[in-house]
C-alpha cells in the first residue's frame, strides 16, 4: 500500500482544470414558468478551487478557458470574488455565435417535484481546449501541492481528456498529488462518440492519479469495473463502494485514495447523506446526516473540497472525510454551486455540532 506524500513548501495549495459555466436558477419555479433568475457561476473543477480557498483558506488557481464578451466579464469577476487565481486561455467572442461561455438551466423543484436541468453548451470556448494551452511546465515549476480535474470537462471534446492527461503527466513529474472526479455523463460521452469511448478516456486519465472521487456507477461506467447491480442496493450502503476497490486497484496500483458520497433522496428537499474513503488499505465510514435541502447542485463538490483541504492540511483520513461530508451536507442549505460556510462552522458539524443558535 502506499501513502500520499503532500508537497509541504509549494505556496500553490490547489489548482483545478475546467471549464467554467454560468447557471440560471429560477428557485423552486419551473424554468418553463419563471420570469426572473439568480446567476451561479459554477463548473464542477473550478468549484473545488473555490471553496478551498473562500472557506478552507487555502491558495487556489483553476486553468480555463475564457471569452471577451460581456457573460465572460461576468465569470472573471466571480472567479476574482472567491480569491481564486486565473490561468485562461483566451478566445475572441464574433459578437453573434461565439465561442460562448456555457449555460446551464436549472431550477430546484420542491418536495415531490423533482429538480429539472438543461444545458446549452453549444460553441463552448472550454470545449475547445486542447493539450499545450497551458504552460505546465512554468505553473508546476513554481510549486503546486495538488491538482485536479473531472470527467464533464474529460467529456466535453475529444481533446479536453488529452489536456486533462498532459496536465496529470506534468503534475506527476513535479511531485504533485492528482485527483480526478470522475463524474461519468453517458449523455456527454455520446456527443463525442460513445460511452466505450469515454470509458477508454477516463481509464487513461486514471492511470496517471492518486485520487479518485466517484460512485459505483461511476466505477462501473467510466472504468469498467465489475460491481453489483447499483439499482438494486441501498444508496447508503458502503459495501457496494467497497466490494470494488480491490478492481481498482488491481488496474489502476497507482490509486492510494477513493471516495465518494452516498445519498438517499427521501424527497427534493430531504436526503440521507453520508460518505466513504478507502484509503492505504483502511475503510472508512461517515456517520448518516438527515439534509434539509435547499440547492443540492454542488454537495459533491463541497465533499470532494473538505476531503481535499483535509488531506493537504495533515488530518488523518477519518478527519478529512469528515470534513468532506460536513461540509458537502453543508453546501446543499445555500443556494448556488460554490461555498457560503465557514471553516468553523464545518470543524463543528464534522465534530458532531447541533444547528441550535449561535448566540
Amino acid at each position: 500500500m502506499a501513502q500520499l506524500s503532500v508537497k509541504q513548501d509549494a505556496p500553490l495549495d490547489f489548482l483545478s482544470l475546467g471549464s467554467l459555466v454560468h447557471r440560471l436558477d429560477p428557485g423552486p419555479t419551473p424554468f418553463r414558468k419563471s420570469n426572473n433568475f439568480d446567476v451561479h457561476i459554477s463548473g464542477g473543477e473550478y468549484n473545488v478551487a473555490a471553496n478551498l480557498s473562500s472557506c478552507f483558506g487555502l491558495n487556489t488557481a483553476v486553468a480555463t478557458a475564457m471569452v471577451d464578451y460581456g457573460v465572460g466579464e461576468m465569470v472573471q469577476r466571480a472567479v476574482r470574488e472567491m480569491g481564486v487565481t486565473p490561468y485562461y486561455k483566451w478566445f475572441e467572442h464574433d459578437g453573434v455565435r461565439g465561442p460562448n461561455i456555457a449555460t446551464v438551466y436549472s431550477d430546484r423543484g420542491h418536495g415531490v417535484r423533482a429538480p429539472v436541468v438543461f444545458y446549452n453548451r453549444a460553441n463552448e470556448a472550454g470545449a475547445m481546449l486542447k493539450p499545450g494551452d497551458f504552460e505546465w511546465d512554468q505553473i508546476f515549476g513554481g510549486g503546486v501541492k495538488w491538482f485536479h480535474s473531472g470527467g464533464i470537462f474529460a467529456a466535453l471534446s475529444p481533446t479536453t481528456s488529452e489536456l486533462i492527461v498532459e496536465g496529470m503527466q506534468a503534475a506527476q513529474a513535479a511531485g504533485t498529488i492528482t485527483s480526478f472526479d470522475l463524474n461519468y455523463r453517458a449523455k456527454l460521452w455520446k456527443t463525442i462518440g460513445s460511452e466505450e469511448k469515454g470509458q477508454e478516456m477516463c481509464r487513461k486519465i486514471a492511470s496517471h492519479c492518486d485520487v479518485l472521487v466517484g460512485n459505483e456507477e461511476d466505477l462501473q461506467k467510466g472504468l469498467g469495473i465489475e460491481g453489483q447491480d447499483v439499482e438494486k442496493k441501498s444508496k447508503l450502503d458502503p459495501d457496494a463502494f467497497f466490494s470494488m476497490i480491490e478492481g481498482v486497484t488491481e488496474k489502476f496500483p497507482n490509486v492510494k485514495l477513493v471516495a465518494t458520497t452516498l445519498r438517499e433522496v427521501k424527497s427534493t428537499n430531504r436526503h440521507e447523506w453520508a460518505a466513504v474513503v478507502w484509503y492505504d488499505g483502511q475503510r472508512y465510514v461517515s456517520p448518516t446526516m438527515q439534509l434539509d435541502v435547499v440547492c443540492r447542485i454542488g454537495g459533491g463538490d463541497g465533499f470532494a473540497s473538505g476531503l481535499i483541504y483535509g488531506m493537504i492540511a495533515g488530518r488523518n483520513p477519518e478527519q478529512a472525510l469528515r470534513l468532506g461530508w460536513a461540509h458537502g451536507g453543508l453546501l446543499t442549505t445555500f443556494t448556488g454551486d460554490v461555498s457560503q460556510a465557514k471553516l468553523p462552522e464545518v470543524e463543528a458539524v464534522a465534530s458532531g455540532g447541533s444547528a441550535r443558535v449561535q448566540r
